[in-house]
């Protein structure tokens, strides 16, 4: 893991231009936050293909979905709570009912998003879009993983949601490291314990993994970015091979990472998963990383509960 950060909603930003310079089918669609979701890079560089819908969300999503059928492929962006939240309706009844080509791409998530607050904070998105039929869920964790999901999603025909954070966050991998749709990455061979991450915590994770293992425990870091469809078989895998098993997420605990994890465990491999994340409760106003210790979610938290584990 390299000392050098960059937010993910940056790395997007900068993967849009350079797709819609391989692909004319390419268009974009923001909300009013250009500036925010990095969109505006786009729309200096191809603005004949970039839409600002204005504070109108719902709007934003119908008109993605018109574009789709006119074989373009839309990237709608805004804020997650946004996207998600205020769209709902759009995103399940005239894209994932009708199955359509439509890339939602929602920035700052989680309670990392910091002092814009509660209202802004999403933690139940990834549970929201995981049970919609036909909705593909990727949660990116560092500017490699991004750029390879913002070129990858376009060759699923059919709605995808991308998470992508405001918080700057180490970078993690190579330019040419391996991803693929629906399979984890895992980061060691460790026995004692599995952490199972996404999004900002696969950083916190690592540092985790690393001082524990000045502690003599060896544990393994699975980097879940893609929550729909799971890796079932990495998760069942890590079950019977460590001891322990944890999650941890920038997420309500109910229906995010942990709680699809424990469904695929109850039906395959029933086994305790202790599951780190907001404890169904609303965000907070404050720094981000202040937050992520309010809630529980950093490196010492993962540390903490991995030694009383064990």
């Amino acid at each position: 893991m390299k000392e050098e950060k960059k937010a993910t909603r940056e790395s997007y930003g900068e993967a849009l231009v350079e797709l819609g310079r391989k692909n004319k089918n390419v268009v974009v669609l923001d909300a009013d936050l250009a500036g925010a979701t990095k969109t505006n890079m786009f729309a200096k560089e191809f603005p004949d293909r970039f839409f600002d819908i204005g504070i109108a969300e719902a709007d934003m999503i119908g008109t993605a979905a018109g574009l789709s059928t006119c074989k373009k492929i839309p990237f709608a962006s805004t804020f997650a709570v946004f996207a998600a939240g205020r769209s709902y309706d759009q995103i399940r009844n005239s894209v994932c009912y009708p199955k359509l080509n439509v890339k939602i791409c929602a920035t700052h998530c989680g309670i990392t998003v910091g002092e814009d607050g509660a209202t802004h904070q999403m933690i139940e998105d990834i549970s929201l879009m995981r049970t919609l039929p036909n909705m593909t869920v990727i949660s990116v964790s560092d500017d490699a993983q991004t750029k390879w999901a913002v070129e990858e999603i376009t060759k699923i025909d059919g709605p995808v949601y991308l998470r992508l954070a405001r918080l700057a966050t180490p970078i993690i991998y190579n330019a040419n490291q391996n991803f693929e749709i629906g399979k984890g990455i895992q980061i060691g061979e460790g026995t004692d314990a599995t952490v199972f991450a996404t999004g900002v915590t696969v950083a916190e994770a690592l540092k985790a993994q690393e001082e524990l293992k000045k502690q003599g425990i060896d544990v393994r870091v699975i980097d879940i970015h893609t929550i729909k469809p799971i890796d079932k078989d990495m998760i069942i895998k890590c079950a019977k091979e460590t001891k322990k098993l944890i999650s941890v997420e920038d997420h309500n605990v109910i229906g995010g990472l942990g709680s699809a994890i424990s469904e695929i465990l109850t039906d395959n491999y029933p086994c305790k998963l202790i599951r780190l994340g907001v404890k169904d409760a609303f965000g907070k106003s404050g720094k981000a990383e202040e937050l992520m210790e309010h809630f529980e979610i950093t490196s010492n938290d993962i540390i903490k509960r991995i030694v009383n584990f064990m």
